[in-house]
């Protein structure tokens, strides 16, 4: 099971959905996938990034799914504080593997019904099966 955080760039809102990622084993970020696998028919998607389980965040221009040590001066993975700045931090490749348990996505394209529609109805059938509980 995979956390999916999927921005909207219109609205500048994001949502959380777990599922499944096995359909996303190999693919890129960068990449684009129909938004129907992960219950958002109609829409597109891309994937902007994410982090395997340890935390460490993926980087775009790291080919595979390894993790190595690098020199970073900015980016994702490392912010410094001062200017010219360098640090060696451990980075996970930008490719979608079994390892990693979160993907950030964003929305490319729209679909007829709006996100919190698809979304806020499992969130209700949840909120209301925990209260009968």
């Amino acid at each position: 099971m995979a956390k999916f955080v999927i921005s909207d760039p219109k609205t500048r809102k994001a949502w959380q959905v777990e599922k499944n990622a096995e359909f996303l084993y190999g693919k890129k970020i960068g990449d684009k996938f129909d938004g129907s696998l992960i219950s958002l028919p109609g829409y597109v998607l891309q994937i902007t990034g994410g982090t395997d389980k340890d935390g460490f965040p993926m980087r775009p221009d790291l080919e595979g799914n390894v993790r190595k040590k690098l020199l970073l001066a900015g980016g994702p993975g490392y912010k410094p504080r001062r200017k010219g700045v360098k640090r060696r931090k451990i980075i996970r490749g930008n490719t979608v593997s079994k390892d990693i348990v979160q993907i950030n996505c964003k929305i490319i394209a729209y679909g007829d019904k709006p996100v919190e529609e698809l979304i806020g109805k499992k969130e209700e059938k949840e909120s209301t099966e925990q209260e009968s509980k």
